[in-house]
């Protein structure tokens, strides 16, 4: 499998930058950028991957991401399937506030944009009663030009920033922006790896031979990179997606949902589902059906 550049180059003739697209998929490898960004789906859903955590998205949602924060928005298989009509579609902005913007948040009247930012390094999805007016925020930056558009951004920041609840970070831990554009290659293979193989009877084994590694070596790296044990990593992305085909009515039942995400019993299914989730199938669905019902 062809693995792009870790670090994706944006354009540098503006400090913001807003990137509007409508692909047939999400960019399918794990990467970063210098840039901080937001990025709203207006079409899609998937899976994000954000340093070491993983969340089901669907369009409607916005997520801030910091600078130099390893994410992938990873599209479900249906998307890449020949004849797929499915798109996606988002509006990002893009920002480095290390770059051209420093000496901006280095103004006194800034320090509560800079503490914001510094805060939030690990990302947050944004609640949703706020993406009505954040959103209308970022369509003003993608038709601003000239001192406009630093005048929208500062109004962006300031409705992220007057958020009244700290959201939940998306990660708990995150690589090292020093590393290596080679090491950062090997983590984006042996995570598409795995995003490509959940479904199946994958091994550690399997895993460390595709990222050329003796099996007692891959799990020491894993784990310095990525604060999962390789069993935890692949155990919460099959539970992060047997959630979304619980609550997408995307099963026959809760048996046929634990198969296709590659739990081979019932018994550990439930198991490894409570344990992340906090509550059993039957419960998270039952709940999550509650909170449908009373909208």
């Amino acid at each position: 499998m062809k693995v792009l550049q870790f670090t994706i180059p944006v354009a540098h003739d503006k400090s913001v930058i807003a990137q509007q697209d409508e692909l047939p998929h999400f960019y399918p490898h794990l990467h970063r950028h210098k840039e901080a960004q937001v990025t709203w789906i207006q079409s899609g859903e998937g899976t994000l991957i954000a340093g070491n955590n993983m969340h089901a998205f669907k369009a409607g949602e916005i997520y801030f991401l910091g600078a130099d924060q390893p994410h992938l928005f990873k599209s479900p298989p249906e998307y890449f399937l020949p004849g797929n009509k499915k798109i996606i579609k988002t509006l990002t902005i893009f920002f480095d506030p290390n770059g051209s913007l420093s000496s901006l948040f280095e103004l006194p009247e800034m320090k509560v944009f800079k503490d914001f930012i510094q805060q939030n390094t690990q990302g947050f999805k944004l609640p949703s009663e706020y993406v009505d007016k954040v959103s209308r925020a970022m369509l003003d930056i993608k038709s601003a030009s000239g001192p406009d558009l630093v005048i929208h951004f500062l109004r962006l920041l300031r409705k992220l920033q007057g958020i009244q609840t700290k959201p939940e970070p998306l990660s708990a831990f995150g690589i090292s922006p020093g590393i290596t554009e080679s090491e950062g290659i090997r983590i984006s293979n042996i995570y598409n790896y795995i995003l490509q193989h959940y479904s199946e009877a994958i091994t550690l084994n399997d895993v460390a031979r595709e990222a050329c590694m003796t099996p007692q070596a891959f799990c020491r790296y894993f784990k310095k990179h990525t604060g999962h044990t390789f069993i935890s990593f692949l155990n919460e992305m099959r539970i992060n997606e047997a959630c979304k085909k619980l609550t997408g009515n995307k099963y026959e039942s809760i048996s046929v949902a634990a198969y296709k995400c590659g739990f081979a019993s019932i018994t550990n299914f439930n198991r490894v589902f409570k344990s992340v989730m906090g509550n059993s199938p039957r419960g998270y669905l039952d709940s999550y059906l509650n909170k449908v019902g009373e909208r």
